[in-house]
C-alpha cells in the first residue's frame, strides 16, 4: 500500500504559511462551535427554553456537522480545499451574525444550523491541504498541530467570552465575531493554494453514481471503518462538556459560580493543546503504537467518568481538574482516526475517507448531548444520572473499536505476508484473526 502523499522531502516555508492560514479558519470554527458552551445559560434566558430545548442547539449544530462530513469530503476532493474554506468562512460569519440578532428560539436554531454547516467545511479542508503540502511522515504531526491550534478557539470561548457577555453583551460580542470571520475570506484568498503547483483545483464533474462509488470504496477499507469508530469514541466527552453541558453541570449540578465553571473549562482546552503535539510527535515516530494509545485512552476515560459520577457530595476542584485534563486528551487521540484514513486510501479519495471518519465523533456527541438533556428532564435535573449517557456511548464505541481493530489488522497482516508494501508493519498476535478471514471481514 503506497503512501497517499504526493510530497517528498521537507515541507517548504510556503507550505507552513498555507497550513497556518487554513488552520486559523479552524480556530475561528472552534470558537463559534464552543461559544454556546459558556453562553448556554444566557441562551436559555434569551430564548426562554429549558434543558431539553437548550440541548437542541448543540444537537442541531453537531448533527448538521456530522451529516455534512461525507459531502464535505466529496466537495474537497472535487472543488479543492481553498474554495471550500472560503465557503466555510461565509457560513460561519453569517450564522454568528444571525445568532447575534435572533430573539426567537426558531431563529436561534436556524443560526446554529448555519454555523454547523460552516464548521463542517473546515477540518477536512485543512487536513486535505496537509496531505497535499506535507510528506507522509509529517502528516500526523501537522494534524495534531492543527487540532492543538484549533483549541485556541475553544480557549477564547471560555472565560474571555464569559467576560464579553457580561460586559458588552450578547449582540456586540456575537456580531463582532461574525464580521471578523467574514473578513478573513480576504486572507484565505490571498495565501492559500490547493497544491504546491496550483492555486486552485480544477473542478471535476462527477455523477451521483461516481460519488457513491468513491464513498463506498472508502467505507470498504477496514482502516477507514476503524478510523470512524476511533473518532466516534475518543473526542465526544470533550466536545459534549465544552459545547454544552460542562458549565451547567458545574453550576447547577455541583454548585460552582459561573466564572469558576467557565474557568475550569480552560482545563479541557489546555489539556488538549498540550497533549496534542506530544501525542502527534510520538505516534509519528511509533505508528505501530497508535491503536494501543487509543485503547489506553478509552480505559482512562471510563475511569475518569466513574470518578466524576460516583464521588460522594460535591466533586472538589482538585478532582475536577485532573479528570477534565484526562478527558481532554480524547481530542488529540481522535486524530489517529484521520491518520488511518490517510494511510489506507489513495490521495484522490482521502477527503472522502477523512469526512467519513470525522462523522464518528460528532454522531457520538450529538447522541450523548441529546440523551443528557432528556435524562435531565426525566430525572428532575440529576446530572449524575444524566451523564451516565456518556458512559453508555463510550462503551459502545470501545466495543466497535475492538471489532474493527482485529478486522483491519487481518487485512494488513495478509498484505504483509503477500509481500505488499504497507504503511505500518505489524506483528501477528495470538488474538489476531486468521489470514483466511481477512477478505471476508473486509466487506462486513
Amino acid at each position: 500500500m503506497p503512501s497517499s502523499s504526493p510530497v517528498t522531502g521537507r515541507a517548504t516555508t510556503a507550505s507552513w504559511l498555507i497550513w497556518f492560514t487554513a488552520a486559523f479558519v479552524y480556530v475561528l470554527a472552534l470558537f463559534h462551535r464552543a461559544s454556546l458552551g459558556v453562553a448556554g445559560l444566557d441562551a436559555a434566558e434569551r430564548f426562554g427554553v429549558g434543558s431539553a430545548a437548550l440541548a437542541m442547539f448543540t444537537v442541531l449544530q453537531v448533527g448538521v456537522y456530522a451529516a455534512m462530513q461525507v459531502p464535505t469530503g466529496v466537495l474537497v476532493d472535487r472543488f479543492g480545499p481553498r474554495t471550500v474554506l472560503t465557503a466555510a468562512l461565509l457560513m460561519l460569519g453569517s450564522g454568528q451574525v444571525l445568532l447575534a440578532l435572533a430573539h426567537s428560539y426558531a431563529l436561534g436554531l436556524a443560526a446554529r444550523g448555519i454555523l454547523g454547516v460552516g464548521d463542517a467545511l473546515t477540518f477536512v479542508s485543512v487536513l486535505r491541504l496537509a496531505a497535499n503540502h506535507f510528506p507522509a511522515r509529517q502528516y500526523m504531526v501537522v494534524t495534531s498541530l492543527t487540532a492543538a491550534l484549533g483549541f485556541v478557539g475553544n480557549l477564547a470561548a471560555t472565560l474571555p467570552l464569559t467576560l464579553l457577555l457580561a460586559g458588552p453583551g450578547w449582540l456586540p460580542t456575537f456580531l463582532g465575531a461574525g464580521l471578523v470571520t467574514v473578513a478573513f475570506v480576504v486572507v484565505v484568498q490571498a495565501v492559500v493554494r490547493d497544491a504546491p503547483t496550483a492555486r486552485t483545483t480544477a473542478v471535476r464533474a462527477a455523477s451521483l453514481r461516481e460519488v457513491g462509488r468513491q464513498l463506498a470504496g472508502a467505507w470498504r477499507v477496514p482502516g477507514t471503518r476503524l478510523g470512524f469508530w476511533t473518532h466516534f469514541t475518543t473526542p465526544f466527552s470533550l466536545n459534549m462538556m465544552t459545547l454544552l453541558w460542562g458549565v451547567p453541570f458545574m453550576v447547577e449540578g455541583l454548585g460552582y459560580p459561573p466564572t469558576t465553571a467557565s474557568s475550569l473549562l480552560i482545563v479541557f482546552v489546555l489539556g488538549a493543546m498540550v497533549s496534542g503535539p506530544v501525542l502527534g510527535g510520538f505516534v509519528s515516530r511509533r505508528p505501530e503504537l497508535r491503536m494501543p494509545v487509543v485503547l489506553g485512552y478509552v480505559a482512562v476515560c471510563v475511569a475518569s467518568w466513574t470518578v466524576l459520577l460516583t464521588w460522594p457530595g460535591r466533586v472538589p476542584v482538585g478532582v475536577l481538574v485532573p479528570a477534565f485534563a484526562l478527558l481532554a486528551v480524547g481530542g488529540p487521540v481522535s486524530t489517529v482516526g484521520f491518520a488511518l484514513a490517510r494511510d489506507y486510501n489513495p490521495l484522490p479519495r482521502v477527503g472522502t475517507a477523512t469526512g467519513a471518519v470525522n462523522v464518528g465523533g460528532f454522531v457520538a456527541t450529538t447522541v450523548a448531548a441529546l440523551l443528557v438533556g432528556v435524562l435531565l428532564e426525566v430525572s428532575g435535573g440529576d446530572y449524575r444520572i444524566a451523564l451516565l449517557a456518556a458512559v453508555v456511548v463510550l462503551l459502545l464505541g470501545a466495543f466497535r473499536i475492538g471489532v474493527w481493530y482485529r478486522r483491519a489488522r487481518a487485512v494488513v497482516l495478509e498484505a504483509q505476508e503477500r509481500g505488499d508494501e504497507v504503511p505500518v508493519r505489524l506483528r501477528r498476535r495470538r488474538w489476531d484473526l486468521r489470514p483466511a478471514d481477512a477478505d471476508r471481514v473486509a466487506t462486513r
